[in-house]
């Protein structure tokens, strides 16, 4: 436990939130939590399931008919066909994360992963025994790994590459063929790949590709949370290779039983056309939100050198403004009412200089936010 680091994000979320109750204004920009409530047909599903009954434990691997949906919209969406029996549905993205720990890694076992990056999967790699290895990346990768530094960074001890596209906190993604030299490293190695994509469907001007694409072999990690809006119904599915499906499934019997069953009869709805429409919505505003708060961030003394292709985040360069990101952050938060989250989140590789916005909140709170940064930091 004591290589498990609290999530900063959320404790000064727990700052932030003690604030706001002794009567503070607060802009939220720290959290990774879309604002907008769960649509209408999602709600709607949720509700007949409850007014029907029979809320029982479904299979560990998920509803069949949850299962046969996220195959289906594999095949419309990516044009990647899914076998049913090779997704396992999860309690959230973390539960799928932590079944592909389980299933790859032995005590000792190394994996790769881009620091700085979203600072719980080294943690699900340390619970199940293995050993996170950041490798530092900027911004002539986009802030992702490539496939040099895969094979520069490979020892005799690794055994996994977790990649995420679109990545938290940078917003960036990892090409087509940078992905194929990833898995061709790892695979000639006899390691395996493991893609985070929870924030697909949250692109901006493309539409991403799975890295299902490229091969069977790899293990794929997806959410209900981030581009459908259901983040509290903690829903999410892990894509297996065929050859580990029989242990994903002893895997999930055993630490949870089975996801939320109300939340799968609720999710049947999120592939509905008129559910879709709506997210479509929603991602042109995330958009729009993007394009205000770069220049304005900009004006201030902020860098974005890399434009962030998807998610919901931008990861800032307060180089020019602090030598502290975790003391400005906390500044920040006190003297102007801004809730950002500071680099020391995410990693190790120049944590100082960074800080993390998340445009999670509306164009409105977005303009005050500004605002509120420029006053302080003119004062």
């Amino acid at each position: 436990m004591a290589d498990i680091a609290p999530f900063q994000v959320m404790e000064l979320l727990v700052r932030a939130r003690g604030m706001e109750a002794a009567g503070r204004d607060i802009v939220h920009m720290e959290i990774g939590e879309p604002d907008f409530d769960t649509p209408g047909p999602v709600q709607r599903a949720a509700r007949a399931a409850l007014e029907r009954g029979g809320i029982h434990y479904t299979p560990a691997m998920g509803l069949p008919e949850l299962r046969e949906a996220i195959s289906n919209w594999y095949r419309t969406r990516y044009g990647v066909i899914i076998p049913p029996g090779r997704i396992c549905v999860t309690p959230g993205a973390s539960g799928a994360l932590l079944l592909a720990c389980g299933v790859l890694l032995n005590p000792g076992d190394k994996v790769l992963l881009a620091d700085p990056g979203y600072p719980c999967n080294r943690h699900f790699v340390r619970f199940c025994e293995g050993e996170a290895v950041g490798v530092p990346v900027g911004v002539g990768s986009a802030w992702q790994l490539t496939a040099e530094q895969v094979g520069a960074r490979w020892t005799d001890g690794t055994t996994a590459v977790l990649l995420a596209s679109p990545s938290n906190p940078t917003g960036t993604i990892v090409g087509r063929a940078e992905m194929a030299g990833i898995l061709e490293q790892a695979g000639k190695r006899g390691g395996r790949l493991i893609v985070d994509e929870i924030y697909h469907g949250l692109t901006y001007g493309f539409d991403a590709e799975t890295a299902l694409a490229l091969s069977d072999e790899v293990f794929v990690v997806n959410s209900f949370s981030k581009y459908f809006s259901m983040t509290g119904w903690r829903l999410g599915w892990l894509v297996a290779p065929e050859g580990y499906v029989r242990e994903v499934e002893k895997l999930a019997q055993n630490l949870f039983i089975s996801a939320s069953t109300l939340g799968q009869r609720a999710a049947l709805a999120a592939f509905a056309p008129e559910n879709l429409a709506v997210l479509e919505e929603r991602r042109m505003e995330f958009q729009r939100r993007r394009d205000y708060l770069i220049p304005a961030l900009a004006r201030l003394g902020f860098e974005v050198p890399v434009m962030p292709q998807g998610a919901f985040y931008l990861y800032a360069d307060c180089g020019r403004l602090t030598g502290d990101s975790h003391r400005f952050a906390l500044e920040v938060l006190e003297k102007a009412g801004v809730a950002i989250t500071p680099g020391n989140d995410f990693g190790r590789h120049l944590p100082e200089r960074h800080v993390r916005f998340a445009y999670t909140t509306s164009l409105e709170r977005l303009r005050e936010g500004v605002e509120r940064l420029g006053r302080f930091l003119g004062s």
